[in-house]
């Protein structure tokens, strides 16, 4: 049975009633009232409901849908999305976000190599081309739901670094409990599909895509500290920006 949320529009107000909608259905999820997996009332009955036209009924829900918050599928309906991590765009390990919004992170070493070679990597590490480098591929489970392949590169000095550490803790408080210390980065957000061993490892769909980011990290004195190419289920994952007038 779909639950009919109470709402309450106030038809006076310069708030257009399409965002009064959407901001009302929107603290429905994030307090609980509609959890995870639930049917979410279709778009011509809330519009009846409410009095209401599609469009304004269309565009608040959309406002969902593109906020990760609602997922609509072919044959099921809208439902409300799994939950999920909203990052902000601050210098912070996913290990430590997940812990801060009451999630389970745990990890799975995939791969750590302390002799591998990579160009790019060596560069922004800034090494010699052809430096043996510390590899490591890791997938990051959010309770017990894979969210996330990262890879990452750190300099030679890190050579004994191991499979129990990466287990334990997060990369970042891995670096701080040798005194290395990451203060600053330069990262870029992107999306793509994903391959199929990606799809097979995060359990995705063919149709699903996935969040990419690119990493670069400094210590306070501007010597490079790692270099990171992470993926993300779409569907689990959000950045938050903050900005403002220059």
């Amino acid at each position: 049975m779909i639950a009919a949320l109470p709402i309450q529009l106030d038809r006076t107000s310069p708030v257009p009633l399409y965002h009064q909608l959407a901001e009302q259905l929107t603290a429905a999820i994030t307090d609980g009232r509609l959890r995870p997996g639930d049917p979410f009332e279709n778009e011509i009955g809330m519009s009846d409901r409410l009095n209401l036209s599609r469009p304004t009924v269309r565009r608040a829900i959309s406002e969902l849908v593109n906020q990760g918050l609602l997922v609509r599928r072919r044959g099921i309906g809208t439902t409300v999305a799994n939950q999920m991590v909203h990052r902000k765009a601050e210098l912070t390990s996913l290990y430590d976000d997940l812990a801060r919004e009451g999630r389970t992170p745990h990890t799975e070493v995939l791969a750590l190599d302390c002799a591998a070679h990579d160009e790019r990597a060596a560069t922004v590490l800034e090494l010699p081309p052809g430096t043996p480098l510390v590899s490591i591929v890791r997938l990051r489970y959010a309770d017990d739901l894979p969210l996330a392949i990262m890879r990452n590169w750190l300099p030679p000095t890190l050579a004994d670094l191991s499979v129990e550490e990466l287990v334990a803790d997060g990369l970042y408080a891995v670096l701080r409990a040798r005194g290395i210390r990451p203060t600053v980065a330069r990262q870029r957000i992107g999306a793509r599909n994903a391959t199929a061993d990606e799809r097979r490892t995060l359990h995705m769909s063919k149709a699903e895509p996935l969040i990419t980011m690119t990493r670069s990290a400094y210590a306070a004195d501007g010597s490079p500290v790692e270099y990171g190419s992470h993926c993300y289920r779409a569907d689990q994952y959000s950045v938050d920006v903050v900005v403002s007038e220059r």
